[in-house]
């Protein structure tokens, strides 16, 4: 291939892709905050920058080498990092269940506890954050990254899928924690398959997102309630469902 037929090839390339893009844009939503600081592609240097100094203790629930080699014991080199898993394996410490954390760590011993892509893999996710909010010092983080919109896998174990909102619940005032960001990212277009019911075929569906974030700061040992004891406005702080179009 001569150098002007590249160019050309490449000019048409970047045209497609400006073209797609803007058409692409059509299927974000304007209400759905996409995720700064702790972007899919940011959150890792996000909590470096925030946990990898001596003296501070890591927890990664979700540790196991799945879909290839872990980096994090090696990224968190001045920090004490630990790894947690349902099953032994590589880059595992510890082996558990998430949802009884607080049997295997002691109150308060994790500067940080983060875990990407096991929220939607947990049957009861609240009482997993219950369980985060009690091994997590006062003062220390938690970061979770897991999906919105995803294709099913690993299953039968694949239970949930989360908003940004849905993570806010998880982690709520009432269990010690204030937000610092809560969002989506990496935007999916999206339609109904040929195969879909005939009022919905082919329709297009707008505001998905594949990733959704949450970094969160524990700022007080809570007494917590329970989560049966709690009101609806306890959990959603100052929204309220979309009243009804007159």
């Amino acid at each position: 291939m001569n150098s002007t037929v590249r160019k050309f090839l490449s000019s048409l390339y970047r045209l497609g892709a400006m073209a797609s893009s803007g058409a692409d844009a059509r299927f974000l939503s304007r209400d759905m905050p996409m995720s700064r600081a702790v972007s899919h592609t940011r959150w890792r240097s996000h909590l470096l920058a925030l946990a990898n100094r001596p003296g501070m203790k890591v927890l990664e629930i979700g540790s196991r080498e799945v879909t290839g080699e872990s980096t994090f014991r090696a990224d968190f080199d001045q920090a004490d990092y630990v790894g947690f898993d349902y099953y032994a394996g590589g880059n595992v410490d510890v082996v558990g269940d998430a949802h009884s954390l607080s049997r295997h760590f002691a109150p308060g011993e994790f500067d940080l506890v983060f875990s990407s892509a096991c929220f939607e893999h947990f049957a009861m996710p609240w009482v997993v954050a219950q369980e985060i909010a009690k091994v997590l010092k006062v003062g220390g983080h938690v970061f979770i990254e897991t999906h919105f919109s995803y294709s099913a896998h690993e299953r039968p174990w694949h239970f949930f899928q989360f908003s940004d909102m849905a993570l806010r619940v998880l982690f709520p005032p009432a269990l010690g924690f204030e937000c610092i960001e809560a969002g989506v990212s990496n935007p999916i277009v999206g339609r109904f398959s040929r195969l879909a019911d005939d009022a919905l075929r082919f329709r297009p569906v707008p505001a998905l997102y594949c990733h959704s974030e949450y970094l969160g700061r524990k700022v007080a040992d809570a007494h917590f309630p329970g989560w049966e004891q709690l009101d609806t406005a306890a959990l959603v702080g100052d929204t309220q469902y979309p009243q009804p179009r007159a």
